[in-house]
């Protein structure tokens, strides 16, 4: 048996320093918000020529007076990817854009794809992430609310909220791009981390019933041992098909997979050693349990 419970005291200051580190990010960095957010327009092109490289097609981009411009490497090598803002909301920017490539590199790019967010409709999207992301927390409190008692919710509302800042630091930190994938990302981040705490939870709930002589701090152990095959097994086998889509799902993929990898791996630790922390915390006993089933 592994002894998890050990070290529940170094991983409360290890989470607590994350919480306060992400938070400080979110609040003095913030995110680095995609055309999704923000509004502007993203570009595919293709080009017919080797030589061109993201350097100089940066350049060229900067030297247009687009705003924050981003250009990367989009599938093959001749494949790129371009976002910028259109701060001056040219309506023939395209146009223009398609002249002084021209002129630069010769009719050498073929223009795939053209996207365009103004901004109401990026203000519009934002806040229906955020509404997204909000209430699907609301509904998850409310059932794990219901569906044990209020020190188990405790427990999990910790958890879920310190698995949803954590990442969302971590992104911060790395200046990775948020857009729609990544609000997508986050809700299924939620259900995860909250289906993992809940087996976990169950079998606490069961053997504060069974064992009425074992105390929570080592009966939150057997439990976590008890359960320790389901969750790896679904942790790895998750984590083998978002490895696969980060490495080889292309560009679009990347931030979706990231995020998410993220999420099922501080999901998993925070379903050990911070819903279950807070039931050792509370000293959570059989009396607990029999007290409930009684009003119920």
């Amino acid at each position: 048996m592994i002894s998890f419970n050990k070290y529940y005291n170094q991983f409360n200051v290890l989470s607590s320093f994350l919480i306060i580190f992400s938070l400080l990010l979110l609040i003095f960095k913030g995110l680095n918000f995609g055309i999704d957010f923000k509004g502007g327009t993203l570009i595919e092109l293709r080009s017919s020529e080797e030589k061109i490289n993201t350097s100089s097609l940066r350049d060229k981009f900067n030297q247009m007076n687009l705003g924050d411009v981003s250009v990367k490497k989009f599938g093959n090598d001749n494949d790129f990817l371009i976002k910028f803002e259109n701060q001056n909301n040219k309506k023939n920017i395209i146009e223009e854009i398609k002249e002084s490539l021209d002129k630069s590199f010769g009719n050498n790019f073929d223009f795939r794809r053209v996207e365009n967010v103004g901004p109401k409709v990026s203000s519009e999207l934002l806040r229906s992430g955020v509404i997204a992301i909000t209430v699907s927390l609301l509904l998850m409190l409310i059932y794990i609310w219901i569906r044990f008692e209020w020190q188990f919710s405790l427990g999990a509302i910790i958890a879920l909220f310190h698995d949803v800042i954590v990442t969302l630091g971590f992104f911060s930190l790395l200046g990775l791009e948020i857009n729609l994938s990544i609000v997508a990302a986050v809700l299924t981040i939620v259900g995860y981390s909250m289906n993992d705490t809940v087996v976990i939870f169950d079998r606490v709930r069961e053997n504060l019933k069974k064992y009425s002589d074992i105390k929570i701090f080592e009966l939150t152990n057997i439990s976590i041992n008890e359960t320790l095959s389901r969750t790896l097994i679904t942790s790895i086998t998750t984590l083998l098909a978002l490895f696969s889509i980060f490495f080889f799902g292309g560009e679009i993929l990347k931030g979706f997979a990231l995020a998410m990898i993220f999420g099922v791996i501080f999901g998993t630790y925070s379903s050990i050693y911070i819903a279950n922390t807070v039931l050792v915390r509370l000293n959570v006993s059989q009396k607990t349990i029999l007290k409930d089933d009684d009003k119920t």
